[in-house]
């Protein structure tokens, strides 16, 4: 092990009280300011770069940060480990390399992202890649779990995981697709659209929370709320966005992020 053991819990334990203090200001922030990039786009926050540019660097340390520090855990080598890591990799290949590919196509983008909020989002994925990957490669004890129990928990958590990504990749598809077409804005139509405004936040929230569950974890946990304290307030604020831009024609119906709730 690089870092002393000492040294390396404090730094643990500190991310992980950091992740669950910043996530009700955040929630509470995001409800009053939408953070200023796609639909909330506007003036004043500084220089822009290109939103596959954007999203590749902002998500990026999930990859190559988790795949440095991985292999200093004391279980590295552990086959539990292996797989449950492996989820999570594949949904930051998707967000990292593929989405921007995806949105690289789109010749109708002409709003640039905020290099300011790129960088908080870098921040927040250095943390968060720490804390995930340190868990499940060094602090998570495999051998006092229970074989069976783990493996319930991995199963049930990765069902609702997959569930969760194949809502918020096919929701991306849709919302990529309207954009190509061309003249503006458009009411997203079929499928988990006609349940709620952002079926793509509500997926990603179904993914943390099959996370959550399959690493068993305060850090596992600690990201599910984060991912909600983030993304419900943007929701909610997309939801009024349609609501006010398509008055009548917008399906009365619809909820915000959670089908049938809110």
């Amino acid at each position: 092990m690089a870092l002393s053991s000492f040294s390396d819990q404090t730094l643990f334990r500190s991310c992980l009280l950091t992740l669950y203090l910043t996530a009700p200001p955040t929630f509470i922030g995001l409800r009053f300011l939408q953070a200023p990039y796609g639909k909330h786009q506007r003036p004043g926050w500084g220089p822009t770069i290109s939103p596959p540019l954007a999203w590749f660097l902002m998500e990026s340390p999930t990859l190559w940060l988790t795949l440095l520090i991985f292999p200093f855990g004391r279980n590295f080598t552990n086959p539990k480990a292996l797989i449950l890591i492996a989820p999570y990799l594949l949904h930051y290949f998707h967000r990292t390399c593929i989405y921007p590919l995806r949105l690289s196509r789109n010749a109708t983008q002409k709003t640039g992202f905020p290099l300011g909020v790129a960088l908080m989002a870098f921040v927040f994925n250095l943390l968060n890649a720490y804390l995930q990957s340190r868990w499940v490669s060094h602090y998570k004890n495999y051998q006092g779990d229970d074989a069976n129990l783990f493996w319930w928990r991995f199963l049930v958590g990765l069902v609702i995981f997959f569930v969760g990504m194949w809502v918020n990749i096919w929701s991306d598809k849709v919302l990529v697709g309207l954009k190509r077409q061309g003249g503006g804005y458009k009411i997203p139509r079929g499928g988990w659209f006609e349940l709620v405004s952002c079926p793509n936040y509500f997926g990603e929230i179904l993914e943390w929370f099959g996370w959550a569950v399959m690493t068993w974890s305060w850090a596992g946990f600690a990201f599910f709320v984060y991912t909600c304290a983030n993304l419900v307030p943007r929701a909610v604020g997309h939801h009024q966005w349609y609501v006010e831009k398509f008055a009548e024609d917008y399906p009365k119906n619809r909820k915000a992020v959670i089908p049938f709730l809110y």
